[in-house]
């Protein structure tokens, strides 16, 4: 895939999610996502990457509403959306190849707009640590049908501070295109790495490592 369905651009939430129906048909085990995303954590700085480690769906339509697919439960278990294997393994390359990173809850809105200052300080309230407007009704779909996922924003923006900053859709893209870079190695040396780690036990992944100090 190359850029996805957004929801604010009018698709229903079944069209937004159709790619993911046909990853699951062609035997995809593994789905990694990416996004932009406005940060409203105060140690977070524009260009940091963030390893998802959960999510809060904030959009006015669920993209499993309606007939059940037979691809997974009715009612889904949401406790480990993020695979902690997966994240784990995103941390320990990062500390290896000395890439900042930081982790947090990602919050899935609406759009088209930015949010406002207020509305960054509620979804800070409400949990998050970054704002985007896409990428949860996708990972929701492929945890419905069983595909391990991992997740990362790029902060492009930021928010909720005592200063509001104006923000542009140019800016954004700015910011995303210069630390795609640190991304795409992280997630080409997981690739290389996953089946090892896949009869790994992980509880509860180690984000000790010390990158704040990496750039």
């Amino acid at each position: 895939m190359q850029g996805r369905f957004h929801f604010y651009e009018g698709y229903s939430m079944k069209e937004v999610t159709f790619p993911i129906r046909v990853m699951y048909e062609l035997g995809i085990k593994t789905l990694f996502v990416s996004n932009a995303a406005g940060g409203m954590n105060p140690k977070f700085k524009i260009g940091d990457l963030m390893i998802i480690t959960d999510h809060i769906n904030f959009f006015p339509e669920h993209p499993l509403r309606g007939k059940n697919f037979p691809t997974g439960p009715r009612f889904p278990d949401m406790h480990e959306t993020y695979d902690k294997k997966l994240i784990q393994l995103a941390a320990d390359i990062a500390y290896e190849k000395k890439i900042r990173v930081t982790y947090g809850v990602y919050i899935g809105v609406q759009g088209p707009t930015f949010e406002t200052p207020a509305e960054y300080k509620m979804y800070h309230l409400f949990g998050a640590d970054a704002v985007g407007m896409s990428t949860v009704p996708e990972v929701i779909v492929a945890h419905h049908c069983g595909i391990r996922t991992f997740g990362i924003s790029v902060i492009t923006d930021l928010g909720g501070f005592d200063d509001p900053v104006e923000v542009s859709h140019e800016e954004v893209q700015e910011a995303a295109n210069a630390t795609q870079p640190f991304m795409t190695e992280i997630m080409r040396e997981m690739i290389i790495r996953s089946e090892k780690v896949e009869s790994q036990k992980t509880e509860k992944f180690n984000t000790d490592h010390p990158t704040d100090k990496w750039k």
